[in-house]
């Protein structure tokens, strides 16, 4: 009796059903235990990658509550790449959806400077352009240049005080978040993304 992917993923997945039948221990009896302990095994892996990857959110929430939305979240959203530093991209607008953090109205936000972060120290490296190039540009060519950002670059713009909240967590003496929206800005100087808060935007003259 063949086992179909779509049923091994899903028992994979759920830790309340049994071990897909047909599949065997390679002894010729069922799986069960066997098939435990790899399903174990794939969730503690699985949590262990979005605790790497969103490290604020865990120190939000605590330890105990962050596995609890990981296990919803890996149920719900399985990896779709073999590379565990992709994995989790969906997980700020999952946390959006989570009745129980409604009340944790920054957290999504919370969640999108973690990914930020990570995507921003993942990505491709990229030559500046010099300065004597950018100086060498005739001022009636400005119009038609164009620049391309770095690929390690992010911007966020949030109601919540991102930057206040995300060094608060991070820094130690950093002070309490002010009650502001603030925009970040995520770049990688060295090697290292680093999350830079954004001057307010001038009012419209």
């Amino acid at each position: 009796m063949s086992v179909s992917q779509t049923e091994f993923r899903a028992a994979l997945l759920d830790p309340d059903r049994a071990a897909p039948q047909g599949l065997g221990d390679g002894r010729g009896a069922a799986a069960g235990r066997r098939f435990a302990v790899y399903r174990n095994n794939v969730a503690v892996s699985l949590t262990e990658a979005l605790e790497t990857g969103f490290p604020t959110v865990a120190k939000l929430i605590g330890a105990e509550n962050f596995r609890h939305l990981a296990g919803l979240f890996l149920r719900a959203h399985p990896p779709e790449s073999p590379l565990m530093m992709v994995y989790g991209a969906r997980l700020p607008d999952f946390i959006a959806g989570i009745g129980a953090l409604s009340h944790l109205g920054y957290l999504p936000d919370v969640a999108r400077l973690d990914l930020a972060l990570r995507q921003s120290y993942h990505a491709a490296d990229a030559t500046p352009v010099a300065a004597d190039a950018l100086q060498a540009i005739a001022p009636e060519d400005l119009g038609q240049t164009r620049l391309t950002l770095a690929p390690a670059l992010r911007l966020l713009n949030s109601r919540w005080p991102l930057h206040g909240i995300y060094r608060f967590n991070h820094e130690d003496g950093a002070p309490k978040p002010e009650p502001r929206a603030e925009a970040v800005l995520v770049t990688r100087p060295d090697y290292d993304p680093v999350p830079r808060l954004l001057p307010p935007a001038a009012p419209p003259s």
